[in-house]
């Protein structure tokens, strides 16, 4: 989508406002009614406000969406507090911690069509909540949750990412456009566009002929991963370092990418293939997320929803976020995909 996602530090009671005001603001954008766009303003403040109360490091992301469930928008707040002892306790009506004018987590929990949270003792706490301004049944295989940002707050990513579904196959892109900034937008959404164009090509193909469509760019990395849940099989390509695994709850593969740069220099695109379970869950980042993460340390998260997965990576392992101060700002683009769970 061409609107832009929102990331705000929450430190301060001035900041409630601001978040609400930009979260309206979006809604209105995305189509949402007056009376959507009120939960939407009390999501918000009470995420805000109970970032303020118990956080340390607080973060609130504001993302439209347009997934195969409609049209909406994504709220996340992020802690690196000490996390939830009792979660169950705290998503009870009328439970509220933070002494705010709803009713705590209950009340975000109860105005959101999708809510899920995650806390870890001594780490923090994670929430996710979206609304819709457009909904349709899913009928798309895969749920996905991302997290795409640029280094600083109000420049435009250089990062991008697309999915395209069927009944039985899902196609995956994230790319990195050289540098970052508008030249470097440019370069990874051209490759989205020519990723659209040729879905029905496999992996490797997609990326010879993003490689041929970038020369008139900076050039950017890319990798391309084909799920297909019958044949138990995904498809692998990638040129640059773009990261890509496959995580199951008693393992964790990396996924090879070759060096280059699409559009510049490309000496060889591979495809390769891995076993696909119903289990498996699938990670895809630019080079603004480390790669020393393991979600074997995060007890659980690997059964809750792919949104909630990203931004907890995003979080705890962004290059310049507060668990690495010293690191160099970076655009970050994280993407988690798994089938989607018919039972919930």
């Amino acid at each position: 989508m061409t609107r832009k996602p929102i990331a705000l530090p929450i430190t301060e009671d001035s900041q409630v406002g601001e978040a609400r005001r930009l979260a309206v603001t979006l809604s209105i954008e995305l189509g949402f009614d007056e009376t959507d766009r009120g939960r939407v303003a009390l999501i918000v403040t009470e995420a805000t406000r109970n970032l303020l109360k118990h956080a340390q490091n607080g973060e609130l992301l504001i993302q439209p969406l347009k997934t195969a469930e409609g049209v909406g928008i994504e709220i996340i707040a992020l802690d690196s507090a000490p996390g939830i002892q009792n979660v169950s306790q705290c998503l009870q009506d009328g439970f509220s911690t933070a002494g705010t004018p709803g009713t705590g987590l209950g009340a975000i929990q109860r105005l959101s069509a999708m809510f899920d949270i995650y806390s870890l003792p001594q780490v923090g706490t994670a929430l996710v909540s979206r609304l819709w301004a457009q909904h349709e049944e899913a009928n798309a295989p895969f749920e996905v949750g991302t997290v795409n940002l640029p280094k600083r707050r109000g420049e435009i990513s250089g990062d991008a990412w697309a999915i395209e579904q069927q009944r039985d196959r899902a196609l995956i892109l994230v790319a990195d456009g050289l540098g970052s900034g508008t030249l470097a937008a440019e370069a990874s959404r051209t490759a989205v566009k020519i990723f659209r164009a040729h879905a029905d090509l496999h992996p490797a193909e997609i990326l010879d002929k993003i490689h041929a469509g970038l020369r008139s760019t900076r050039g950017a990395v890319a990798a391309i991963a084909e799920i297909l849940p019958s044949a138990q099989l995904i498809r692998y390509a990638g040129i640059g370092n773009i990261f890509g695994a496959i995580v199951t709850r008693s393992s964790s593969r990396s996924m090879v990418s070759y060096n280059g740069t699409l559009g510049l220099t490309v000496r060889k695109v591979a495809e390769f293939s891995y076993p696909w379970s119903a289990e498996s869950l699938l990670v895809m980042h630019s080079d603004g997320l480390g790669t020393q993460w393991m979600l074997d340390r995060y007890p659980g998260l690997i059964n809750r929803h792919p949104a909630l997965i990203a931004a907890i990576l995003y979080r705890d392992f962004q290059r310049s976020g507060v668990r690495n101060p010293a690191g160099a700002p970076d655009d970050v683009a994280v993407l988690v995909a798994k089938l989607r769970n018919e039972e919930a």
